[in-house]
């Protein structure tokens, strides 16, 4: 099967009322995860790779690993997506490479930290949409900014910050009709990185209020919630008990993410609780069994707990057992899908 555009993932999901988990990948063994997670639970999968991820994996490397993984699970639809394009050649530069969809993050500036002006956002993101819908290649664009700490397409925002860039509804609703992106981020108070809370998140800095308020303005907009890891315990006690020493902290929980499924988000970004997974499995093998030294003894296991936290987030967000039940096209298929918007 081949890499499928985003965009018929997001709508199936929107027509059934689920979500789908959107995992970042630096590697080989974080694509076997993913796909292994994908296959028992059969569910549809967005793999995503940031800037960071793909000078740190090379195009080549990464293109290939993805179309690795659609020809051996030809019956798992997978979208290939970029995350945090920081200006149109980024994005452009993910086509030629075999992306099927992009995210043209215009929130910020191109040099991903400052935050930029309404006019600056519409005009790169616009500018984006009108080349990737012309082959069929899905959009998504943010409005408003996070905070937290990216890889290699961050802001570094202050919780101040962060709460001054808060998506503003109705200027989400002006912005997915100025430049026709097929889903929206929006910021809600969470962040990138593990430290997104120092304590359970409330209603006052976790806004769901935003989301539900986009939904009734927008009911057929595809929404998407980034820094969205739930930092679980288990995990965080897992590294320390083998030396780590990550902070206490909390991510968004799960049955947050669940309530925005059900107003709209579809798109549900998911990187920290996998790296987590992965050092955790890595320390416990390293402090049991110090005298190994072959990677396959602790990238196995860090390769087997990655996939149990994919495959427990397929499962919450809903789109376990919705593999099989999407009609499929390929971007080029869906390049009349799109002409109609055109004036």
């Amino acid at each position: 099967m081949p890499l499928v555009p985003m965009r018929i993932l997001l709508d199936h999901a929107a027509e059934n009322n689920y979500g789908v988990a959107a995992l970042n990948v630096n590697n080989m063994e974080q694509i076997q995860a993913i796909m292994e997670a994908a296959r028992e639970t059969d569910s549809p999968v967005i793999i995503q790779a940031s800037r960071g991820a793909r000078q740190y994996t090379n195009d080549i490397f990464l293109r290939n690993l993805m179309f690795a993984a659609a020809e051996l699970y030809p019956d798992i639809p997978v979208a290939m997506h970029l995350d945090h394009g920081n200006g149109p050649a980024t994005c452009f530069s993910a086509m030629t490479n075999g992306f099927t969809s992009v995210m043209m993050d215009g929130s910020l500036s191109d040099d991903g930290k400052t935050p930029s002006t309404y006019e600056y956002n519409v005009k790169v993101t616009r500018a984006v949409v009108d080349v990737a819908h012309a082959v069929g290649i899905t959009v998504e664009g943010e409005i408003g900014a996070l905070g937290g700490i990216e890889d290699g397409h961050g802001a570094g925002l202050s919780e101040e910050e962060v709460k001054k860039h808060l998506t503003d509804p109705a200027q989400a609703e002006k912005f997915v009709k100025d430049t026709g992106v097929d889903a929206l981020a929006v910021a809600i108070g969470t962040s990138h990185g593990a430290y997104k809370f120092a304590k359970k998140p409330t209603g006052s800095v976790l806004r769901m209020d935003v989301i539900i308020d986009i939904h009734k303005r927008l009911p057929n907009c595809h929404m998407v919630m980034h820094g969205s890891s739930s930092v679980p315990q288990e995990l965080q006690d897992l590294i320390n008990k083998y030396g780590g020493r990550m902070k206490p902290t909390f991510g968004v929980p799960v049955e947050e993410i669940q309530k925005g499924i059900k107003n709209g988000v579809r798109k549900i970004n998911v990187d920290t609780d996998n790296r987590m997974a992965i050092t955790a499995a890595i320390r416990k093998v390293f402090a049991e069994t110090p005298e190994k030294f072959d990677p396959r003894d602790y990238l196995k296991p860090a390769r087997d707990l990655m996939k149990q936290v994919c495959k427990d987030r397929m499962a919450a967000f809903g789109q376990a057992g919705n593999a099989g039940k999407i009609k499929l096209k390929t971007c080029r298929e869906l390049i009349d899908f799109y002409k109609p918007a055109k004036k």
